[in-house]
């Protein structure tokens, strides 16, 4: 081979080398980790190292993780990461207001998601639904005044139907779009019975993340809830993400709710998660 052609060679190498760690590096502002599932590790300093190990730049937060503003701060820049978004309860929200917006302002963070509601203060009516609605779009826009904005993560018992809609549906219908966004959770929809893509085909512009992670079949995986690493389970990612992808989706939070081995959960589901992702990127 003559010098003029190595020199070629290299340079095309160089440049092919150079494409793919852009695309990496491009999937990498699309994903994050929910630290509620390194919650096991013994202290939320070694929960956000490890977050970091695993080359994730974007985490949601739960709460304070028992730290003052300043504090936590302190431990996300030491550890180069970002917040996407904070789960903080409702009751939380509208009982300590203006300390939470201050909190989560002065770590950086502007998104708020309402995580679970507790069995026994749950709706069970279609009007029920509604009122709950109407709560979170009232909050929605209080928020959006101060500069936030909230987000509802969702489970599987808001798949059940109430005078022909999913609670889900009801949620998102009796809210306006700016005051509420949808942190759709596509192993609980699943699991509810219904189809993560039909959910995101109806409501394009509405889905500000997804928590990606998988659920394995009965009877595999009793002990982690039968979840499992993301692309190691049942749901149809080469349908979910393409589709999470045209509906404006914004993140791509990894989450597992009780895995045994959080080391293996969070590198597992990532690589395959950039994975994928990077063929949307090219």
């Amino acid at each position: 081979m003559s010098r003029k052609n190595s020199m070629l060679l290299g340079l095309i190498s160089l440049c092919f080398a150079s494409s793919v760690f852009a695309r990496q590096m491009d999937v990498e502002s699309e994903i994050a980790v929910q630290m509620y599932t390194l919650r096991s590790l013994p202290s939320a300093e070694e929960q956000f190292a490890t977050a970091h190990k695993a080359g994730f730049r974007h985490v949601e937060l739960v709460g304070d993780h028992g730290m003052d503003a300043r504090q936590l701060k302190a431990v996300l820049d030491k550890n180069q990461l970002t917040p996407t978004s904070s789960h903080i309860q409702l009751a939380t929200l509208e009982q300590d207001y203006q300390p939470t917006v201050a909190f989560n302002k002065a770590i950086g963070n502007h998104m708020i998601i309402v995580p679970w509601i507790k069995p026994e203060d749950r709706p069970d009516s279609y009007q029920g639904w509604v009122n709950y609605a109407h709560r979170l779009d009232k909050l929605g826009a209080k928020l959006r005044k101060d500069g936030m904005q909230l987000g509802y993560h969702n489970h599987n018992f808001e798949m059940k139907k109430y005078q022909g809609m999913t609670a889900l549906d009801i949620i998102l219908t009796n809210t306006r779009s700016e005051n509420l966004k949808l942190e759709m959770d596509a192993a609980w929809v699943s699991r509810g019975g219904q189809d993560p893509v039909s959910f995101l085909k109806r409501y394009p512009g509405r889905i500000y993340a997804i928590h990606a992670k998988d659920n394995a079949g009965i009877g595999v995986r009793d002990d982690e809830m039968n979840f499992a690493p993301l692309g190691e389970g049942l749901l149809d990612w080469d349908s979910i993400l393409p589709a999470a992808k045209a509906s404006g989706v914004k993140w791509f939070i990894i989450e597992h709710d009780q895995p045994k081995d959080v080391w293996s959960v969070i590198t597992t589901s990532h690589k395959n998660l950039r994975a994928e992702l990077e063929k949307y990127s090219q």
